[in-house]
C-alpha cells in the first residue's frame, strides 16, 4: 500500500476531510421528544360537551328573552293595548319589576337598582365558571338557563331602569306573579339544579 493510500485511510478514519485537512462536519442531531406520561397530550383542553350545552342554552335563553321583550314592547305596543287575553288563564299586561324575579325584594332607589345589577352580573360570572368546569349535562343546562335569564334581566335594568314583565297567569280571580321569559328560565334552572344536586349527584356518587 502506498503512503498516500495509508494517509487517506488514516485521515478518513479520523473524520478529517482529505482535501482541506479540516474536521468533517457532523450531521445535525434531531431534537429528542420529551418523555413521560404527558407526551402527546394536548396543551390546552377545549370545552366539554356539557359546557358547550350550558353556554348554548344561556345564549338561546338570552336571545329569546330579549326578542320577546322588544317585540312585545316596541312592535306589538303592549303598553297601549293592555290587557290582552291570550288564553282563558293567560293575559299580557305591563308590569315594571324593580326587584328580582317575580317581584321579590323591590328596590325603589338607584343604589338598590345598581346593587341588583352588580349582584346579578357577579352571579352570572360565577355560574359561568361552574358551567366551564362541570361534566354533567343537566347541571350545565340548568346553570345556562339561570345565566341567560339573569343577563336578560340585567339588560332590562340597564335599559329601562326596571325589568319588563308581561306574562300573567291567572285562574278566575286569582292571579299569579307577572313574569317574563328570563324569570321562567331562572325558575326552571333552579328546579333542574335542585334535581341534579339531590337526585343525580347521589347516583353519580354510587
Amino acid at each position: 500500500m502506498s503512503k498516500s493510500e495509508e494517509t487517506g485511510a488514516s485521515v478518513a478514519d479520523a473524520g478529517v476531510t482529505p482535501q482541506t485537512g479540516l474536521p468533517r462536519p457532523r450531521a445535525a442531531s434531531r431534537p429528542r421528544s420529551p418523555k413521560g406520561p404527558g407526551r402527546g397530550r394536548a396543551v390546552q383542553k377545549g370545552l366539554s360537551v356539557a359546557a358547550i350545552l350550558g353556554f348554548s342554552i344561556a345564549l338561546i335563553t338570552l336571545v329569546l328573552d330579549q326578542a320577546t321583550k322588544l317585540y312585545t314592547f316596541y312592535i306589538y305596543d303592549l303598553p297601549v293595548k293592555e290587557p290582552v287575553e291570550l288564553a282563558p288563564f293567560v293575559n299580557l299586561i305591563v308590569v315594571w319589576n324593580r326587584g328580582i324575579s317575580y317581584g321579590l325584594f323591590q328596590q325603589n332607589s338607584d343604589i338598590g337598582r345598581w346593587g341588583l345589577i352588580v349582584v346579578s352580573i357577579l352571579a352570572a360570572i360565577g355560574l359561568s365558571f361552574w358551567i366551564r368546569r362541570t361534566k354533567a349535562k343537566l347541571l350545565a343546562a340548568s346553570l345556562g338557563l339561570i345565566v341567560g335569564g339573569a343577563i336578560g334581566n340585567v339588560i332590562d335594568r340597564l335599559w329601562f331602569g326596571a325589568v319588563f314583565d308581561f306574562i300573567q297567569i291567572h285562574f278566575g280571580s286569582w292571579s299569579w306573579y307577572v313574569f317574563n321569559v328570563a324569570d321562567a328560565a331562572i325558575v326552571a334552572g333552579v328546579v333542574g339544579l335542585l334535581y341534579d344536586s339531590f337526585v343525580l349527584e347521589a347516583r353519580r356518587a354510587k
